[in-house]
């Protein structure tokens, strides 16, 4: 199996497209409802690069098996050096340390761009991006309690950070 860590390239968006799909469709660690387009997965990307924030794409054996990002946590000014992340990987990439990996080369951007404090949200029974980002260093900040719903049923948010700097 040849892994490969890599910049993100529009040939890329159908594959990550299918795993951000397969996130909201079959899980509650994404909160949205609606699949996206292929439009919506390049605009989201694409944005993502002409605002300066990596894309970071996991290939295994040529094909994109996963990605991580990072971009403002919020648009106030003062949140300017805070952003929250996300990684996503597909079944194929899962248990393998290539997700640390990901995440470890993405801090260090974050650091590069000197920025201060990186956010993880999860669902509160996601408990592997929670044991996840605890392994990273991450501690848990907040928990909002019945802030989403889905699946017929309310969801708990768990709010994670990283100090960089």
């Amino acid at each position: 199996m040849s892994q490969l860590i890599r910049d993100y390239r529009t040939e890329d968006a159908p594959f990550l497209q299918k795993i951000i799909n397969d996130s909201i469709l079959y899980t509650s660690h994404n909160y949205d409802y609606h699949p996206k387009s292929l439009e919506e997965v390049a605009e989201l990307f694409s944005e993502k690069t002409r605002g300066g924030f990596p894309v970071l794409v996991l290939e295994i054996d040529g094909e994109p098996s996963g990605y991580a990002s990072y971009g403002k946590f919020r648009a106030k000014p003062g949140y300017a050096r805070t952003l929250e992340h996300s990684i996503y990987l597909n079944e194929k990439a899962q248990g393998k340390g290539l997700g640390s990996e990901m995440m470890h080369q993405l801090i260090e951007k974050a650091k590069a761009q000197d920025y201060h404090m990186m956010i993880a949200g999860m669902d509160s029974e996601n408990l592997g991006s929670y044991r996840f980002h605890q392994r990273l260093g991450f501690v848990e900040t907040a928990r909002m309690p019945e802030v989403s719903y889905k699946f017929g049923k309310w969801l708990t948010l768990v709010f994670m950070q990283l100090k960089l700097g």
